[in-house]
């Protein structure tokens, strides 16, 4: 390629170049104007043309690569993959209207809990002096009921950069948790009746709210490539879909880039609002993470829901929902008058701690720190439990570890139970299904001291043995 296209004209003062060669091709690809099997110019060629330094074109082709768009290896020339999504109808075409619609005891490898020890209380407390001082009276008043600008403005910042998401702050609402999320979701986009596919096996908190809310659950089986849609083939349509793309809950695998286009497409098609939740995705421990599936949705068709609780702390108390534009009025108005909110002093300071760099800081000291704690605990189980266990495949991510017993006739209740009255906290797999288990333990990695990680197994080890 002789000459640059506009496209791929890079924008120096923002930053992030092989971000910027990564979103360019990634988005042409979708869009169907880059095309399989078009092959891309050689690393060395377009570095020189743009006048990078050739790692920053690699890089860029290999997590284009990594995610399935693109293929190639060394010694040949690098092609556009054979995933052709269909391109996505005009807005207006697309738009879907709105339906109308005392604490427990700390347990060693609980999942899902951050190392609250390892929590920044210092810089946390110096945020909340400061937000005393200086939250306004109006920030006190019923009228922010949607979150304040600022942090709304820093959250989209923030999951543009780690997660590439794309939106605007007005999109964002702030809720105590996802489940405020998922509740508020089910009473404005469900009808009486209304039907909810779950992956399978799928997060169970999500799944009690939805049956609370009177929906018709259809698990869709979930397997090492994410949540197979073209396995509900002839299922009751869907009014949402709930999917983990980026760590699937509970067993840690990550969305294949086929399988993204796929649920995108079907939810475009029949009119399904797909849910996703990247609840702890700021966690990835080698090479780049793949984007969240909001960032490729053209339709319109995806609430992309987060928290600070794995981040930072469950007790804060801050979650967000980031909405198309078609469905912001109703979820909006609908927040406002369910009265969810979070207080106005934790968002003041949760703002300044993320304008403050204080956040990002958190994140690198804790990445490093969780990724040891991760292969340790697999390899103490592998070590220990693998008579009895089989743990799941290798996730890149995520604060849990999946694992399955070797003897289908387990009772993993039963042996959870007995590992929790001597406190250990390990879930049994089964309590994740709608449909027949898998029997098998889901073991936290977060709130657990590297130091005596093989003794803990060790001991949980001669539980499950009965010794």
């Amino acid at each position: 390629m002789a000459a640059i296209p506009a496209w791929l004209a890079l924008d120096r003062a923002a930053g992030d170049l092989e971000g910027q060669i990564y979103r360019s091709l990634r988005d042409r690809i979708l869009d169907g104007r880059l095309t399989a099997p078009q092959s891309l110019p050689p690393s060395r060629a377009l570095a020189a043309a743009l006048g990078v330094a050739r790692s920053t074109v690699v890089n860029a082709y290999d997590r284009l690569k990594a995610e399935g768009y693109l293929e190639g290896r060394a010694g040949s020339a690098t092609r556009v993959a054979a995933v052709v999504p269909r391109p996505a109808a005009p807005a207006a075409a697309t738009a879907i209207a709105p339906l109308p619609g005392a604490g427990a005891p700390r347990r060693r490898f609980s999942p899902g809990v951050p190392d609250l020890g390892s929590f920044p209380y210092a810089d946390w407390a110096a945020c909340l002096r400061a937000a005393a001082r200086s939250v306004r009276a109006t920030d006190l008043g019923y009228a922010g009921t949607a979150g304040l600008p600022e942090l709304r403005a820093l959250i989209v910042d923030h999951v543009a950069a780690v997660r590439g998401v794309s939106a605007t702050p007005e999109r964002v609402l702030i809720l105590p948790s996802t489940r405020a999320a998922v509740d508020l979701l089910a009473r404005v986009l469900l009808p009486p009746g209304g039907t909810v596919w779950m992956e399978e096996p799928g997060y169970a908190s999500a799944r009690a709210v939805f049956q609370a809310a009177g929906a018709r659950l259809v698990p869709v089986a979930c397997d090492a490539q994410g949540i197979d849609v073209a396995a509900a083939a002839g299922a009751p349509p869907p009014g949402l879909i709930y999917t983990t793309p980026s760590h699937q809950y509970p067993t840690g695998v990550t969305m294949t880039l086929p399988r993204r286009l796929a649920l995108l497409d079907l939810a475009r098609i029949s009119g399904a609002v797909v849910v996703e939740d990247d609840y702890d995705s700021e966690f990835h421990y080698a090479g780049h993470p793949i984007a969240a599936l909001q960032g490729i949705d053209r339709a319109g068709v995806v609430v992309y829901l987060g928290t600070f609780s794995k981040t930072l702390a469950p007790g804060l108390r801050v979650a967000y929902l980031i909405a198309p534009p078609a469905l912001l009025p109703a979820l909006a108005e609908a927040h406002r008058r369910g009265g969810a909110a979070v207080s106005g002093h934790v968002q003041a300071a949760l703002a300044r701690f993320m304008r403050d760099g204080r956040l990002r800081a958190h994140l690198r000291r804790m990445i490093p720190a969780y990724a040891e704690r991760r292969a340790a605990v697999t390899a103490a189980l592998e070590a220990r439990l693998g008579h009895l266990l089989v743990t799941g495949p290798a996730a890149e991510g995520g604060l849990q570890l999946a694992s399955w017993f070797r003897d289908p006739a387990t009772d993993d209740a039963a042996a959870a139970r007995r590992l929790a009255a001597e406190g250990y906290g390990p879930e049994p797999m089964s309590g994740f299904h709608l449909g027949p288990p898998r029997p098998g333990l889901l073991f936290g990695i977060a709130d657990v001291d590297p130091a005596r990680i093989d003794a803990a197994m060790t001991r949980i080890a001669a539980i499950l043995d009965g010794r």
